[in-house]
């Protein structure tokens, strides 16, 4: 056990020791988002498993808070809402549940995040698509080569790893700095 437990931390440390390679990126990220939000938008995030469970965490953070006390800001998880992602799924679908909801509630002022390690997943590839007809800004997280998302999004956070776990860790980690940001700005 302690083999396997020390072999994760390893592999955790070399991922996290690549990510300076994107500070610019997450920066520029930051300003989309602080932009959606000063313009009257919002955050819009979605994915499929763990990715949605980052998509909802990041909502939450910016909704409620993350480390200061500042007013709610505009972000909502497409994850969430069991009736819509059934019913979506049964008529139209998997591969339009996001979509379906982005032509609902997306806007041009608002920000879209589409979260796939893969970078591949087709009901996220359908909604940044759908997201940037509109013209609103497009950011994906991913990982690996970044796969569809690269040909669609603004910036394309690319996690330097192919294992799925890794990269789903570095993604909540910058969700979690893309939040201190944002909080700091609108704490100021």
């Amino acid at each position: 056990m302690l083999e396997i437990i020390k072999s994760e931390l390893r592999s955790h440390n070399e991922v996290s020791s690549k990510m300076d390679s994107l500070t610019e990126s997450i920066e520029s990220i930051a300003k989309l988002a602080i932009e959606a939000i000063q313009s009257n938008g919002k955050i819009v995030l979605f994915g499929n498993g763990g990715s949605a469970a980052d998509a909802q965490h990041i909502a939450a953070e910016l909704v409620g808070r993350y480390k200061t006390t500042r007013k709610g800001l505009a972000a909502i998880a497409l994850t969430t809402d069991s009736s819509a992602l059934t019913a979506i799924g049964n008529d139209f679908g998997y591969e339009e549940v996001f979509k379906r909801q982005t032509e609902a509630l997306l806007n041009k002022n608002d920000l879209a995040i589409g979260i796939s390690t893969t970078g591949n997943s087709t009901n996220v590839i359908n909604a940044l698509q759908y997201a940037r007809s509109i013209d609103a800004r497009v950011v994906g997280f991913s990982g690996g080569q970044g796969g569809k998302m690269n040909n669609i999004c603004d910036i394309n956070l690319i996690i330097p790893s192919n294992d799925t776990p890794r990269i789903q860790e570095m993604h909540i980690l910058i969700g979690h700095t893309l939040c201190h940001l944002i909080d700091v700005h609108f704490s100021e």
